[in-house]
């Protein structure tokens, strides 16, 4: 994972973007069973930053096959983020 970063370019934001990973998991996971508004954060947080993940995809020329996980994890979530939005 960290020869992906240096090909990103992204080297220095690395262990942010682990712990936001980490972090939008957890509160998936909790929002869903306790608190449904902190799982619509979680899911909002982990669409943008898939979605910027796509973003910086494209950027470096990979192919749509390569981005393509992406803005496939940002639209399942955001689909979880309204499907935890009408349960409220």
């Amino acid at each position: 994972m960290r020869q992906e970063f240096v090909r990103y370019g992204l080297t220095k934001q690395r262990e942010l973007i682990g712990v936001l990973q980490i972090l939008g998991a957890i509160g998936l996971s909790f929002g869903y069973v306790y608190l449904p508004i902190l799982g619509v954060v979680s899911a909002i947080g982990l669409s943008l930053l898939m979605i910027l993940g796509f973003i910086v995809r494209l950027k470096i020329k990979d192919t749509l096959v390569l981005a393509a996980p992406s803005i496939i994890y940002a639209i399942i979530n955001a689909f979880i983020a309204i499907a935890l939005l009408k349960s409220l």
